[in-house]
Protein backbone atom coordinates (compact mmCIF):
# COMPACT_ATOMS: atom_id res chain seq x y z
CA UNK A 1 0.00 0.00 0.00
CA UNK A 2 1.32 3.35 -0.85
CA UNK A 3 0.84 6.20 1.61
CA UNK A 4 -1.75 8.74 1.02
CA UNK A 5 0.75 11.81 0.76
CA UNK A 6 2.68 9.76 -1.52
CA UNK A 7 3.12 11.95 -4.86
CA UNK A 8 2.64 10.29 -7.61
CA UNK A 9 3.57 12.08 -11.18
CA UNK A 10 2.59 10.91 -14.61
CA UNK A 11 4.95 11.74 -17.38
CA UNK A 12 2.80 13.18 -20.43
CA UNK A 13 5.20 12.21 -22.92
CA UNK A 14 6.03 8.62 -23.62
CA UNK A 15 9.06 6.94 -23.57
CA UNK A 16 11.09 4.22 -24.93
CA UNK A 17 10.57 1.68 -21.45
CA UNK A 18 13.91 0.06 -21.94
CA UNK A 19 15.97 2.44 -20.20
CA UNK A 20 16.77 1.71 -16.58
CA UNK A 21 16.78 2.80 -13.26
CA UNK A 22 19.44 5.56 -13.62
CA UNK A 23 17.38 6.63 -17.70
CA UNK A 24 14.15 6.89 -16.00
CA UNK A 25 15.71 8.93 -13.12
CA UNK A 26 17.46 11.62 -15.58
CA UNK A 27 14.00 11.99 -17.63
CA UNK A 28 12.56 12.75 -14.15
CA UNK A 29 15.68 15.20 -13.45
CA UNK A 30 15.59 16.76 -17.23
CA UNK A 31 12.07 16.43 -18.49
CA UNK A 32 9.88 16.58 -15.37
CA UNK A 33 11.99 19.05 -13.25
CA UNK A 34 11.49 16.78 -10.04
CA UNK A 35 13.98 15.78 -7.90
CA UNK A 36 14.15 11.35 -8.49
CA UNK A 37 15.66 11.24 -4.42
CA UNK A 38 12.25 12.83 -3.37
CA UNK A 39 10.84 9.54 -2.72
CA UNK A 40 7.97 10.37 -5.39
CA UNK A 41 6.17 7.55 -7.43
CA UNK A 42 7.35 8.50 -11.59
CA UNK A 43 5.06 6.69 -13.84
CA UNK A 44 6.57 6.42 -17.71
CA UNK A 45 3.82 4.48 -20.33
CA UNK A 46 5.42 3.46 -24.07
CA UNK A 47 4.25 4.79 -26.78
CA UNK A 48 1.44 2.16 -27.69
CA UNK A 49 0.66 2.25 -23.87
CA UNK A 50 0.49 -0.87 -22.95
CA UNK A 51 3.46 -0.80 -21.25
CA UNK A 52 4.37 0.94 -17.92
CA UNK A 53 7.07 1.49 -15.39
CA UNK A 54 7.23 3.33 -12.08
CA UNK A 55 10.04 4.28 -10.33
CA UNK A 56 11.00 5.64 -7.17
CA UNK A 57 13.43 6.09 -4.27
CA UNK A 58 12.91 4.27 -1.13
CA UNK A 59 16.10 5.63 0.96
CA UNK A 60 18.46 2.94 0.21
CA UNK A 61 17.76 2.63 -3.73
CA UNK A 62 15.95 2.87 -6.69
CA UNK A 63 12.53 0.74 -7.18
CA UNK A 64 10.98 -0.39 -10.59
CA UNK A 65 7.37 -1.41 -11.35
CA UNK A 66 7.19 -2.62 -14.80
CA UNK A 67 3.67 -4.08 -16.01
CA UNK A 68 2.75 -5.23 -19.68
CA UNK A 69 -0.78 -6.13 -20.58
CA UNK A 70 -1.86 -8.61 -22.37
CA UNK A 71 -4.55 -7.07 -24.03
CA UNK A 72 -5.61 -3.47 -23.96
CA UNK A 73 -3.39 -0.65 -23.10
CA UNK A 74 -3.53 1.60 -20.33
CA UNK A 75 -5.68 5.04 -19.77
CA UNK A 76 -3.33 7.76 -18.85
CA UNK A 77 -4.77 10.47 -17.57
CA UNK A 78 -4.26 13.85 -19.63
CA UNK A 79 -3.28 17.16 -18.61
CA UNK A 80 -5.27 20.46 -18.00
CA UNK A 81 -2.76 22.42 -19.84
CA UNK A 82 -0.90 21.66 -23.23
CA UNK A 83 2.53 21.06 -23.02
CA UNK A 84 2.45 19.53 -19.55
CA UNK A 85 5.00 17.24 -18.86
CA UNK A 86 3.31 15.37 -15.75
CA UNK A 87 -0.13 15.11 -14.29
CA UNK A 88 -0.33 14.58 -10.66
CA UNK A 89 -2.28 11.88 -9.32
CA UNK A 90 -3.52 10.43 -6.04
CA UNK A 91 -2.84 6.37 -5.62
CA UNK A 92 -6.55 5.69 -5.80
CA UNK A 93 -5.74 6.85 -9.64
CA UNK A 94 -2.83 5.04 -9.61
CA UNK A 95 -4.38 1.92 -8.79
CA UNK A 96 -7.43 2.61 -11.54
CA UNK A 97 -4.74 2.98 -14.20
CA UNK A 98 -3.60 -0.04 -13.14
CA UNK A 99 -6.63 -2.30 -13.28
CA UNK A 100 -7.67 -0.27 -16.97
CA UNK A 101 -10.25 1.86 -15.24
CA UNK A 102 -10.47 5.50 -17.31
CA UNK A 103 -9.80 8.76 -15.06
CA UNK A 104 -12.53 11.43 -15.47
CA UNK A 105 -10.82 14.11 -17.98
CA UNK A 106 -8.65 16.82 -16.59
CA UNK A 107 -5.95 16.27 -14.06
CA UNK A 108 -3.66 18.69 -12.44
CA UNK A 109 -0.96 19.63 -14.79
CA UNK A 110 2.44 20.17 -13.12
Amino acid sequence: MIPARTAIFVATERFDLRRSFDGLAGIVKETLRQDPLSGALFMFFNKSADKMKIVWWDKSGYCMLYKRLERGTFRIPLPLEPGAQSVTIESAEMAKILEGIALPPGKRSV
